[in-house]
């Protein structure tokens, strides 16, 4: 069974998987506590804009993807904060919007083909070496941050009247969450692809979360669940010849229908 790893695009499939499990398990116990799901499916069409640029400009998908996510986390948050719009409605104006400006960004550069398809649903196995380096950089600067402003990304997560009250900046926390989040789905929609990203990112978490647990074990069960659900993914699809990013969501959501299952009261 481990002549799996005999073969070099597999090894990078793994490294940039389990990578991409971590950051998206983690981020996304902050990204369900504070009710925020849908943020990772809009980001997620707002990085295939990038995508989509990249393709028809000639330049890499990666970068793009990565710079027009971020923009549209910190539209995202502009406008929920200075116009006090709903932020479903926000969510749900740019998913639709995002994901229209991507089809005929490429359908009028001529780049409508497999390129754009192994985005959408992910393409694990065609990782590059380049592509796990840049999600290794990447990935960790986000990790750090997430890390570092843990307690008061939580406090803002479970009550953001309370984190006013306690004297932090609200506002720019809010911010920093969405922009980390952002560049994380940027890295994640290869791997993955932009239609199932938000699985990876939100099932883990709140499978977690059925156990009542507390936080920090929330996202300790909630990365368990992921970095699992990509290695019996991954494994899977290359003996039975199935598509890698819905195989792994599949194992998660098996895992979140066990979860639920287990602790039903």
């Amino acid at each position: 069974m481990l002549e799996i790893f005999e073969f070099d695009f597999m090894q990078r499939a793994f490294m940039a998987g389990l990578l991409i499990a971590l950051l998206a398990s983690i981020s996304g116990t902050f990204v369900v506590l504070k009710r925020y799901s849908m943020i990772s499916e809009t980001l997620a069409h707002s990085a295939l804009v990038g995508v989509a640029v990249g393709l028809v400009a000639g330049f890499s998908p990666l970068w793009s993807a990565v710079l027009f996510s971020i923009g549209s986390a910190l539209l995202i948050e502009y406008l929920r904060s200075h116009f006090s719009l709903y932020s479903d409605s926000v969510l749900a104006i740019l998913l639709s919007g995002s994901l229209a400006l991507a089809v005929i960004i490429v359908s009028v550069g001529g780049s409508f083909n497999n390129s754009l398809f192994a985005y959408l649903f992910g393409s694990i196995l065609s990782v590059s070496s380049q592509d796990v380096y840049t999600t290794l950089g990447f990935g960790s600067a986000a990790l750090l941050l997430l890390l570092y402003y843990s307690k008061e990304l939580y406090t803002i997560c479970y009550d953001e009247e309370v984190a006013k009250v306690s004297g932090l900046n609200v506002k720019a926390l809010n911010f920093l969450l969405v922009s980390v989040v952002a560049v994380i789905i940027a890295l994640s929609i290869q791997i993955v692809g932009s239609l199932l990203i938000g699985a990876l990112m939100i099932i883990p978490t709140v499978a977690a979360m059925q156990y009542k647990v507390g936080f920090l074990k929330t996202m300790l069960y909630s990365v368990v669940f992921g970095v699992a659900s990509v290695i019996a993914g991954l494994f899977f699809s290359y003996y039975f010849s199935l598509p890698s990013g819905a195989t792994i969501v599949l194992f998660v959501l098996g895992i979140f229908i066990f979860s639920l299952i287990k602790n039903r009261q």
